[in-house]
C-alpha cells in the first residue's frame, strides 16, 4: 500500500491524502510484496478534508488510509475499531477518483460506521448518528435529511452510523450489494442529483468522551460506480 499523508493544522485536515490499494487489502491483510495490484475497488479513495471535533483523537495516526478502500466490519455483535472518529460536530470530505457516484437504480453509495446491536436487538442499536450530505464539484453541497433523535426503536432515519457493517470480501463482492455488505444506504435521486463526486459526513450524534468521540467513520463504498479517469 502506498500512500500520501496530508498536513493536520488546527484540527483540519485540508490537503488531498490518497492511497493505493494492493492485493489483501481489500479484506485487511497484508500486501505481499510479490503480488500485483489490485483493480481499482468502488470505494473512497481520497482523503478531501477533515475538520475535527471536541473528543476526536482515535484513528489520527492511521490517516489517510483508515478512511479510505473497504470497511472491516465485525457484524451486528461487534463495531470495528478500523475507524476514525470524527469528534462532537467533526465533519470529513472523500472522493472517489477513478470513480464517481451516479443515481442509478436504488441506492447508490452505503456509508459505513460501527454500530452494534449490544443485547442482539436492532431496537437497541448502539449508534451515533452522522448527517451525509453529497456534491458535484466539492462546494455546491446537498444534504440528506437525518433525524438524529431516532424514533426509540433503533431507526434514524436518513442518518449514516445505524446499520451494522458485515465482514464480506470486497475484492469479491463488486459491485457493492447493501443486503450483505450492511452499512447506510443513500439514493442521489432523493435529492434529484444525477452523480455526486464528493461526500461528507457530520457528526451530529455530539456523544462519546476523548478520544472517542462522535461518528466513527469506516468507509464509502460506492453501489452504481461510473469510472470517469483511466487510473488502475
Amino acid at each position: 500500500m502506498s500512500s500520501r499523508r496530508a498536513l493536520v493544522l488546527g484540527g483540519t485536515l485540508a490537503l488531498v491524502a490518497t492511497t493505493t490499494l494492493g492485493c489483501g487489502d481489500a479484506t485487511g491483510e497484508p500486501a505481499g510484496s510479490s503480488a500485483a495490484p489490485l483493480p481499482a475497488l468502488p470505494y473512497a479513495s481520497a482523503l478531501v478534508s477533515f475538520e475535527s471535533g471536541s473528543g476526536a483523537g482515535f484513528g489520527d495516526d492511521e490517516l489517510p488510509d483508515v478512511v479510505l478502500g473497504p470497511p472491516k466490519g465485525g457484524g451486528t455483535g461487534a463495531g470495528s475499531l478500523d475507524v476514525l472518529s470524527l469528534g462532537k460536530g467533526g465533519s470529513i470530505v472523500l472522493a472517489f477518483e477513478p470513480f464517481a457516484i451516479v443515481d442509478g437504480e436504488g441506492a447508490d453509495f452505503v456509508v459505513f460506521e460501527n454500530p452494534f446491536w449490544p443485547d442482539g436487538s436492532a431496537a437497541a442499536v448502539f449508534a451515533e448518528p452522522g448527517e451525509v450530505s453529497v456534491s458535484e464539484d466539492g462546494e455546491t453541497w446537498l444534504t440528506f435529511a437525518c433525524d438524529r433523535s431516532g424514533d426509540g426503536a433503533g431507526h434514524f432515519p436518513g442518518c449514516a452510523g445505524v446499520t451494522p457493517t458485515e465482514k464480506y470480501d470486497a475484492r469479491v463482492l463488486v459491485p457493492l450489494d447493501p443486503v450483505a455488505t450492511g452499512g447506510d444506504t443513500f439514493d442521489l435521486a432523493a435529492l434529484g442529483l444525477s452523480r455526486a463526486n464528493f461526500v461528507k459526513i457530520h457528526d451530529v450524534a455530539e456523544l462519546g468522551a476523548t478520544p472517542t468521540a462522535g461518528f466513527d467513520l469506516d468507509a464509502v463504498g460506492i453501489v452504481n460506480a461510473e469510472r470517469v479517469t483511466d487510473e488502475p
